[in-house]
C-alpha cells in the first residue's frame, strides 16, 4: 500500500538555513531518504518553495479564481512530501519517524487512494 508522508512544519520553529542545526537537519533527511531507498520503499518525494511562492485555485460559478498563498492560514505550512510503498501504517509510520521535521512539526501519514484494486 502507498503512503503518502506530508511534511508540516512551523517556519518560527524550524532551524534557519545555513545554520549548523539546519545542516544537521538536512543530514538527517538524506539520512532518511537513503534508508528509504535502501529499503525499497521509496516511490517519489521533494521538498516544497515556500508558501510565499504558492498560488491557490478555485473554480467557483464557471470562473477561475486565484489568488497568492494558501487557502487555509496556519502556523504549520507544508513543506514536501514522500511517497512509500510499505504493506501497512506500522510501516508507513516507522518511515515518518525517520524524518527530522516530526521533532519540531508534524508528519501526516495518509493512505493514497487506489482506484484500480483488482490490478494490486
Amino acid at each position: 500500500m502507498q503512503y503518502m508522508l506530508l511534511i508540516y512544519n512551523d517556519p518560527a520553529l524550524e532551524p534557519a538555513y545555513g545554520t549548523p542545526a539546519f545542516q544537521d537537519m538536512m543530514a538527517g533527511f538524506f539520512a532518511a531518504n537513503e534508508q528509504m531507498k535502501a529499503d525499497g520503499v521509496l516511490r517519489g518525494g521533494e521538498g516544497l518553495q515556500g508558501v510565499e511562492t504558492a498560488t491557490s485555485l478555485r473554480l467557483r460559478g464557471g470562473k477561475v479564481e486565484t489568488m497568492d498563498g494558501p487557502f487555509a492560514t496556519t502556523k504549520e505550512h507544508l513543506g514536501g512530501y514522500y511517497i512509500v510503498d510499505v504493506p501497512d501504517l506500522d510501516a508507513a509510520l516507522k518511515y515518518a519517524a525517520l524524518l527530522p521535521s516530526a521533532g519540531f512539526g508534524t508528519i501526516e501519514v495518509r493512505p493514497l487512494m487506489d482506484y484500480n484494486p483488482a490490478a494490486s
